[in-house]
């Protein structure tokens, strides 16, 4: 009698803080439905190419085949010069994805390791956020064509043309858009170096660089999170928009921003070559603005704890 009183009085073991951040995740109608959509998006366009491979035409059937609408043996129909339209979604899909998730990853390492020297480190605080005050400064869509008319070719003869491009593009997308995580982190940084078990190890002799990665870093990743799910949004419209003004990667290594680009001249007649590629990209952007504001939600402890 006693140990069931004492059970019915133990308290539950509390659930891991993945599992409380999931939770509080599924509750986001928005976030799971985004997530669901990036998937799909996901999945397709890396098995896409092996559960749907026509093969490249002849010359002869290429133009028998140009400009066709949506059948059964092309389901999205084809483009000027005969290519299966839904091939080159996908080739073009998985293009800007590792766009949007390789820039990211650039942004973030840049603006996460600003911030921080920014925060604890008090004499670099003013020039690395004048620097940062600078770039926020430098319109970015102006700068990237700039980088790209100046640069394109020498990488490209360098390392050849698609792999140059991309290149130069994820890196010039990523070394000019990580202002916003700087300053994020920052004031995270600011506010922890002040919390009581951060003056303690400081107290005791803790080196720098141990705080910072095992007591500050680990703080920050919350809100670097929210910020990487916003940035790849950011890094697959302004990849669109290079190719869509021309200076994106060449016309035989599509993406979505390189597909709007191709159909705008067939726009009239042909109004789904600008809409397949448009609607790809808005769901993009809106799946991953939805996980954003999930995962903002599920990180805050005060809002996990309602």
């Amino acid at each position: 009698m006693t140990d069931t009183r004492a059970a019915a009085t133990r308290p539950d073991k509390p659930d891991s803080q993945l599992r409380a951040i999931w939770q509080q995740f599924r509750t986001h109608t928005g976030a799971v439905v985004g997530l669901t959509i990036l998937a799909i998006l996901v999945i397709l366009v890396l098995i896409g190419p092996f559960a749907w491979n026509p093969g490249k035409p002849s010359v002869l059937e290429a133009l028998k085949s140009k400009n066709l609408g949506p059948s059964l043996r092309h389901p999205l129909g084809t483009d000027q010069i005969g290519r299966d339209l839904l091939t080159r979604m996908i080739q073009a899909g998985k293009v800007s994805l590792a766009v949007g998730f390789v820039a990211m990853a650039i942004s973030i390492l840049f603006g996460t390791t600003i911030g921080i020297l920014a925060g604890y480190f008090r004499r670099l605080d003013g020039p690395l956020m004048r620097l940062t005050d600078v770039f926020l400064a430098l319109p970015l869509i102006p700068l990237l064509l700039v980088l790209m008319m100046l640069f394109r070719d020498k990488v490209a003869a360098l390392t050849g043309p698609e792999l140059g491009v991309f290149l130069l593009i994820v890196m010039a997308i990523g070394v000019t858009s990580w202002m916003q995580t700087a300053r994020i982190v920052r004031g995270e940084v600011l506010a922890l170096k002040e919390r009581e078990y951060v003056l303690a190890a400081r107290s005791i002799g803790t080196p720098p660089r141990r705080l910072i990665l095992r007591h500050i870093l680990p703080n920050v990743v919350s809100p670097v999170m929210v910020a990487a799910t916003l940035g790849i949004a950011d890094a697959i419209i302004t990849e669109s928009v290079l190719s869509f003004l021309g200076l994106g990667f060449p016309p035989d290594f599509p993406t979505w921003g390189r597909l709007l680009f191709d159909g705008v001249e067939y726009m009239q007649l042909y109004p789904v070559r600008v809409i397949w590629p448009g609607l790809a990209i808005s769901l993009t952007v809106l799946s991953v603005n939805y996980i954003g504001d999930g995962l903002r939600d599920a990180l805050d402890p005060r809002i996990r704890g309602r």
